[in-house]
């Protein structure tokens, strides 16, 4: 446990990251982890960026992730990867769901979405690519993306010492529960 790892979440406002990070801190806070979460809603409400770091150790004195720390960035959509690739370590991971959400100068016609970003990113650094949102949908409902995005992670750092769901079935909504357990587990088999 002397190591402290680090994981940043990024997305967009609505996509159901913070519920996501509750969910890892407090299984990892059950495992006996110190941990610091820390999250910024920036303009979430008007589907702006949204991001978290969440980290765990023996012993963990600051939620802050600098540029080149983070061990995994989970990126529920894909131009916010791009956007905080700088913050992964050289030999870190990101899993990414291959989700496009439009921003206002998008939408506006001021510019459009960049192409080519999942290759790009595989180009640069050891990527995990996902269709979050379709897994979704299959199995009845988009916003559990979040919680398959966070399967995958669990899967990613072999967070194995945690009873997930017990800890889902804590910060769900009670008539949620069954749909977040069956997307965490799927996020997990798509991790290869």
């Amino acid at each position: 446990m002397a190591d402290i790892k680090n994981i940043l979440m990024v997305g967009v406002g609505g996509q159901g990251i913070i519920l996501a990070s509750k969910v890892l801190a407090k299984g990892l806070i059950d495992a006996g982890y110190d941990v610091k979460m820390s999250e910024v809603h920036g303009m979430a409400q008007r589907g702006g960026s949204v991001t978290t770091q969440v980290r765990y150790g023996e012993k963990v004195y600051s939620p802050i992730i600098g540029k080149g720390q983070a061990d995994i960035i989970v990126a529920f959509e894909k131009m916010e990867a791009m956007r905080w690739i700088e913050y992964l370590k050289p030999n870190g991971k990101l899993v990414v769901n291959d989700y496009a959400i439009p921003s206002a100068p998008i939408l506006t016609g001021q510019m459009e979405y960049p192409k080519g970003i999942i290759d790009e990113l595989k180009a640069k650094v050891q990527t995990i690519v996902l269709e979050a949102a379709n897994e979704a949908i299959k199995l009845g409902n988009i916003k559990a993306q979040n919680i398959l995005m966070l399967g995958s992670l669990v899967k990613a750092l072999n967070i194995n010492e945690v009873n997930w769901e017990d800890v889902i079935k804590d910060q769900v909504n009670e008539k949620f529960v069954e749909l977040n357990i069956n997307a965490f587990n799927r996020g997990i088999e798509l991790v290869k």
